[in-house]
């Protein structure tokens, strides 16, 4: 380790991959690479800020070129190489920060430079930090050689938004993903640097920046750094509540508190605590996203196992959650779910974010108390048993409340009447049995459109109880099977299936009154009134033939 007085975060920054923690199954894969000599052209390592992403690629770019390299122990007696590139002044061994270099122009000088082999090292290496921040065309000039860079020269990139870097570069790289760090491994991590410090600290407190950290290493360091600062000597140590407001962690207690308060329907208490939360500078985004944590875990407190072990909650914290959830209903805690997504989505439409969330407490004390019955319309209502008190005689509003009564007992029992003769004209079904009933239905319910397509483009292949069978017409409306199926439903109360067949089926009711009408006109051209007629009318010509006794 580096002893110089440096912060936290650089002065134990890993020089070795034995120092690396929580990434043992990554740098496992590198060292074998680097025994068997089989090194990628590129290497791509990704995850959350603080992982060691860059602590990677430079450690893996003093493996490729230690004079060492099949031990990986360069820590004591480092070489002229694994010195150097510590220290970001080897020649071949180009750091860039694409964060300030994006362009074409510092890719093409790039290029340029890996033209010429290694000067004092086996490998060239450029190690390019924040690579997503390279644009569009600098990844594009820097493909070509990326595929098929020449054997002395290697990549290695680092990023935290890898779904920013072109598939095409993707598919060039090895991909490491770096994990977040346990959160154990962590706490056991910041207790042997707090012990090489040759200080004390609240084990307590050392769990509170486990928590706040989230799995990052450079990000606890810090947070110790701040830690260690405000605390005077070891015989005055940091108490857990000294933290929370040094670190501006939203103590979860508080949380709890205010969701008894909401079921107990306390609205002063419930302002007065969220106003506290408030005041000490949390965002409302940021305490609704809190808020959402409690609601989850109180509402999967009994599914989640060795929740003792997790460093999200205190011991206190998890008796008052375990306490809570025994009496809090699942469907309250979902609707409480539900309005603080919406609440989230409101947050972006207000000037005054603050108020939102104090309007968004108050609608959470009545939402508990919902009760969806009122939506459930009675099925009858028996008007015989209902009870008329009527006022004390001397009253002087007693004939006005005595006909208001009166009136709401007509108008009940007028809506029962109503609600009885709309019953009856839904149950009073009909019956289909033939292709022919189905026509005079349509036609007695003024279907004229469903009619039209029953009579000119439906080939009738079967008609059963409940199922019919048709032949495919391209010129049958594409709505008909949904149109014809709901209205037999609402006609007889059964649901019907509707079926097209390969087969032909029987000829449209239109196509079988053209061939009546055409079997007609034939019978008359041979009968002797129309060679008569054709003595006297040379150009007669018949168009339709008329059965005057069917119109009588």
């Amino acid at each position: 380790m580096s002893t110089n007085n440096k912060v936290l975060a650089l002065k134990y920054r890993p020089q070795v991959f034995k120092d690396l923690i929580g990434q043992e199954i990554i740098i496992e894969t590198i060292e074998k690479s680097i025994l068997t000599n089989n090194i990628p052209n590129a290497f791509l390592f990704t995850g959350i800020r603080g992982v060691g992403k860059t602590t990677v690629a430079r450690i893996l770019a003093k493996s490729l070129n230690c004079e060492n390299s099949k031990e990986f122990s360069c820590l004591e007696n480092k070489c002229n190489n694994c010195n150097e590139i510590s220290e970001s002044r080897h020649i071949d061994v180009l750091e860039m920060d694409a964060a300030s270099k994006t362009g074409v122009d510092d890719v093409r000088d790039l290029i340029d430079f890996s033209r010429y082999g290694p000067t004092a090292a086996k490998y060239k290496i450029f190690i390019i930090d924040e690579v997503h921040m390279l644009s569009k065309q600098a990844f594009n000039a820097l493909l070509k050689t990326l595929e098929e860079p020449p054997s002395y020269l290697k990549f290695i990139f680092a990023t935290t938004e890898v779904n920013k870097i072109p598939i095409t570069v993707l598919s060039r790289c090895q991909r490491f993903d770096l994990m977040r760090i346990q959160s154990k491994i962590l706490f056991d991590h910041l207790k042997k640097i707090v012990s090489k410090e040759d200080r004390k600290i609240d084990e307590n407190v050392l769990k509170l920046i486990v928590k706040i950290s989230e799995g990052s290493v450079r990000d606890s360091l810090s947070l110790l750094d701040r830690a260690l600062l405000n605390q005077k000597n070891d015989s005055n140590l940091l108490n857990l509540e000294q933290a929370q407001k040094i670190f501006g962690y939203l103590n979860k207690i508080h949380l709890i508190d205010l969701i008894e308060n909401i079921l107990k329907g306390e609205e002063t208490n419930v302002l007065d605590t969220y106003r506290n939360i408030y005041s000490q500078g949390i965002e409302p985004k940021i305490f609704l996203n809190n808020f959402l944590e409690i609601i989850f875990y109180l509402k999967n407190f009994s599914n989640m196992k060795n929740f003792n072990s997790s460093f999200n909650m205190g011991d206190i914290e998890i008796t008052r959650l375990s306490s809570l959830s025994e009496r809090i209903d699942s469907k309250t805690l979902l609707l409480f779910w539900q309005f603080s997504i919406e609440t989230m989505t409101e947050l972006n439409l207000v000037s005054n974010q603050n108020l939102s969330i104090e309007m968004f407490l108050i609608r959470l004390m009545y939402i508990k108390d919902e009760n969806s019955s009122y939506m459930e319309i009675p099925k009858k209502i028996d008007t015989n048993n209902i009870e008329t008190k009527f006022p004390n005689e001397n009253n002087n509003d007693s004939s006005k409340n005595v006909n208001q009564a009166v009136n709401q007992i007509k108008f009940s029992t007028q809506e029962v009447q109503d609600h009885l003769i709309k019953d009856e004209k839904l149950n009073k079904k009909h019956e289909i049995k033939s292709f022919e009933d189905l026509l005079d239905i349509c036609k007695t319910k003024k279907e004229i459109e469903l009619k039209f397509e029953l009579e000119n483009n439906v080939n009738l292949v079967s008609f059963q109880d409940k199922k019919i069978e048709i032949s495919f017409n391209e010129n049958l409306n594409k709505n008909f099977i949904k149109n014809i199926s709901e209205k037999l439903l609402e006609w007889t109360g059964k649901r019907w299936i509707i079926m097209f067949s390969k087969k032909i089926g029987f000829k449209s009711i239109k196509q079988k009154n053209k061939n009546l009408e055409k079997k007609y006109i034939d019978d008359l051209k041979k009968s002797s009134t129309y060679e008569e007629a054709l003595e006297v009318f040379p150009d007669l010509e018949i168009l339709n033939v008329n059965n005057l006794e069917d119109n009588d």
